[in-house]
């Protein structure tokens, strides 16, 4: 609270600067007009306050603007898949990387059933692993095999950690690691 009431003095203070370099020539008021001056001024200060407020936000947006396009480029340029989980295992956010292992277009995955991707003979592996994950805080690995959309089978390694969700359901944030090169 106390930040606050500097911010706001502060902010006082450069609108009354400003208003002082606007106002040059400020009228005397005739007996009895004081309080109408005094509002008057009250009025200005506020509209400069406003105004550098307004300001202050447009350049956070700016700021806020190009912080998120270096996480795009971050996210959707890595060499791994991230991707998130909810609570039923479904698939709420993948990036690039991560829709080229399951081999399915990044705008076709949105909540789809992760274990779809897992291969048949890995399924019963898959569901340990993800009600494992769901239990602990501690991040968990697992090596399994995933079936793409045309067929194709990738190894992939899952390094997975339990995902705390502001509705109070856990998810899963995954990272997947394609691993058919090294073996």
């Amino acid at each position: 609270m106390k930040r606050i009431n500097q911010n706001s003095v502060q902010l006082r203070q450069a609108a009354e600067s400003r208003l002082g370099l606007k106002m040059t020539s400020f009228v005397q008021p005739n007996p009895g007009e004081n309080l109408v001056h005094e509002l008057m001024h009250e009025l200005r200060v506020h509209q400069i306050e406003l105004e550098m407020q307004n300001e202050a936000l447009r350049q956070s947006q700016i700021d806020l603007e190009k912080s998120r396009d270096r996480y795009v480029d971050f996210y959707d340029f890595s060499l791994v898949g991230y991707l998130t989980l909810n609570h039923e295992a479904l698939i709420e956010n993948i990036n690039l990387p991560g829709a080229a292992l399951l081999g399915v277009e990044r705008s076709k995955l949105s909540l789809r059933r992760f274990a779809a991707f897992v291969a048949p003979p890995d399924q019963n592996l898959w569901h340990q692993h993800f009600l494992a994950v769901l239990k602990n805080d501690c991040k968990q690995n697992c090596q399994l095999t995933l079936q793409q959309g045309d067929g194709t089978l990738v190894k992939v390694m899952l390094i997975c950690q339990r995902l705390e969700n502001p509705d109070g359901k856990s998810g899963l944030r995954i990272v997947l690691s394609d691993t058919s090169e090294r073996s």
